[in-house]
């Protein structure tokens, strides 16, 4: 098989503003796959944890854009990560336009703090004018959660990973907690791994629960294995993963 290669688009002028778009060499699916890495929004954590999922995804016949944004460390937090994550999105119009892409089906894939992220971008359309992240150029059409922290008010009483939503947000939680925006308009799959030692269970428990109860498209699928595995692209559990990327795309 062909190896897959990347080819990088800047979003802006800070050196973590980019996305790599991975093309599948063969007939490909609709659509676009938006990866969002996680790392609890911390610099320590980079796109390099995307990148294997973009490409194995493009090997599924799926283009695939691994996204980087600003982290706390490196310029993150609120709203700059935010703006990132909204405008990292947008950018796929560019490449969409030079390479024939279908944006009617834009689904994310995040992991982790990439989990909110994307359940956050789905949102966007919904956003008053003015707010971060409004009138999308791009729309997400739907996302598969990867163990996300869905539920950000939840999670900054617990103080996870050394309270990183306070750290990240500030008096800003309400406005980037997946939580608020309930319900969306697009499905959401919380995939969450059965034995997930730094995400609780109960962030996408919650999620689902709220979301099924306001009439949402919400799903909770469990998966064997811990929080990488679900990274793993020679997993179980993150190939179920893409099997509901693809689902969500309209390929069985």
């Amino acid at each position: 098989m062909s190896e897959i290669t990347a080819q990088r688009y800047s979003y802006g002028g800070d050196a973590s503003q980019w996305a790599e778009l991975y093309l599948p060499h063969g007939p490909a699916v609709a659509g676009v796959a938006v990866v969002i890495h996680g790392g609890y929004w911390r610099s320590a954590y980079a796109a390099d944890l995307g990148a294997p999922l973009a490409a194995d995804l493009a090997r599924h016949g799926v283009a695939a854009w691994n996204l980087e944004y600003r982290r706390m460390g490196n310029g993150g937090g609120w709203p700059a990560t935010f703006e990132d994550i909204a405008h990292g999105i947008d950018a796929l119009a560019v490449a969409a336009e030079e390479h024939g892409l279908d944006l009617g089906s834009v689904v994310v894939l995040g992991h982790s703090a990439g989990g909110q992220l994307g359940v956050w971008a789905a949102g966007r359309s919904a956003f008053p004018s003015g707010a971060v992240g409004a009138q999308p150029a791009v729309e997400v059409t739907g996302v598969v959660s990867q163990s996300g922290l869905l539920n950000l008010a939840q999670a900054q009483q617990l103080g996870l990973s050394s309270n990183a939503v306070a750290n990240l947000l500030g008096e800003n939680v309400a406005l980037a907690d997946p939580m608020s925006a309930i319900p969306l308009h697009v499905p959401v799959v919380a995939v969450h791994a059965k034995h997930d030692a730094d995400v609780p269970a109960s962030q996408s428990e919650s999620y689902v629960a709220a979301a099924v109860a306001a009439g949402a498209d919400a799903r909770l699928v469990w998966v064997p294995g811990d929080h990488m595995d679900l990274i793993d692209v020679h997993s179980e559990s993150y190939a179920i993963c893409r099997d509901l990327v693809l689902g969500l795309l309209g390929r069985a």
